[in-house]
């Protein structure tokens, strides 16, 4: 499992080009976590892929206009695979509304 760091100029269809990219090669995406990055906007995948595919890739998102960085490194397993709960939220406040 890889994972990629992609940062991008938020413009039209910039989004849905990086990830039809992993798509068109029938990769599964279980993990997909778009936000805003100072002035540009990330976008953090977690694909099952081997070297070959990275290069691909790589060179693919390199392609799009408005991409400015492609970085990949290894997945850790627990970050993507363990639950989170969700954050800011106490049980304690959730009890309390419930009561009231």
């Amino acid at each position: 499992m890889q994972t990629f760091h992609i940062r991008y100029r938020n413009t039209q269809g910039t989004l849905m080009r990086i990830l039809n990219a992993a798509s068109r090669r029938a990769l599964d995406l279980p993990v997909v976590h778009a936000e805003s990055a100072e002035h540009d906007h990330q976008v953090t995948l977690a694909l099952d892929v081997n070297q070959k595919q990275v290069g691909q890739l790589c060179r693919e998102w390199y392609g799009i206009a408005d991409v400015v960085k492609v970085s990949s490194g290894a997945a850790h397993a627990s970050e993507w695979t363990s639950a989170h709960p969700p954050a800011g939220v106490s049980i304690e406040d959730a009890r309390a509304a419930a009561r009231a």
